[in-house]
């Protein structure tokens, strides 16, 4: 089911700057030859993301779930020089697509690609040091993604998860993945630690502050 009308996503589409030549390849890509196109975070969330990197300031960030590297990309284009952006994959073979791309970015210097199991992965940072995580990744652990993002992540620190609404299906949920992303919010939701706001673009961004 989708939230939001296919005439206002094309609207906003036309209404929203372009990005970068690269991001539009990668988009292209994606669209024509990956495994699940509607994976593609596209240029209105690229746009937000970049939008929230450079009015945060943020310098260090995780990217929970790369894909082909449409979010990563976008987020490091609008990093400073000397800020960093880790990228997590699981999947070999996307991470080697996404790979392909980062080198060919003027902002591949900003980029680490680790592959392997997310949560593994982000035991191993270390606390409060990171300013912005954004969890894009396997619905079923977004939980567990989020409690140690809220451990890595500075005070005053963001943490924003793709796909909250899920098509619709967390009104009713009656798969694990429904299941696993209502959950998600409620835990969000009456999470004391975080101020939230719950926006509607696109399949759904849970945009969430550290309070401490």
């Amino acid at each position: 089911m989708d939230m939001v009308a296919r005439e206002a996503e094309e609207y906003a589409l036309d209404h929203t700057t372009p990005m970068s030549a690269l991001l539009e390849e990668v988009a292209h890509f994606t669209l024509t030859k990956a495994s699940y196109p509607s994976m593609l975070t596209g240029r209105v969330e690229g746009r937000f993301l970049q939008t929230i990197v450079q009015l945060s300031g943020a310098r260090h960030i995780v990217d929970i779930g790369t894909f082909t590297g449409y979010s990563a990309l976008a987020m490091a284009e609008v990093l400073p020089d000397d800020g960093e952006l880790l990228t997590i994959e699981k999947n070999e073979e996307h991470a080697r697509i996404a790979l392909a791309f980062f080198d060919r970015s003027p902002d591949r210097s900003k980029i680490i690609l680790r592959t392997g199991e997310a949560l593994e992965i982000l035991k191993t940072l270390p606390d409060a040091k990171t300013d912005l995580v954004f969890i894009d990744a396997d619905k079923r652990n977004y939980s567990v993604y989020y409690r140690e993002s809220m451990r890595i992540v500075r005070t005053g620190g963001l943490i924003l998860a793709d796909n909250v609404l899920w098509y619709g299906r967390v009104f009713s949920p009656k798969d694990d993945d429904s299941r696993a992303m209502a959950e998600f919010n409620e835990v969000v939701n009456r999470d004391g630690r975080a101020e939230k706001l719950f926006l509607t673009i696109r399949d759904g961004i849970y945009l969430m502050r550290k309070l401490a």
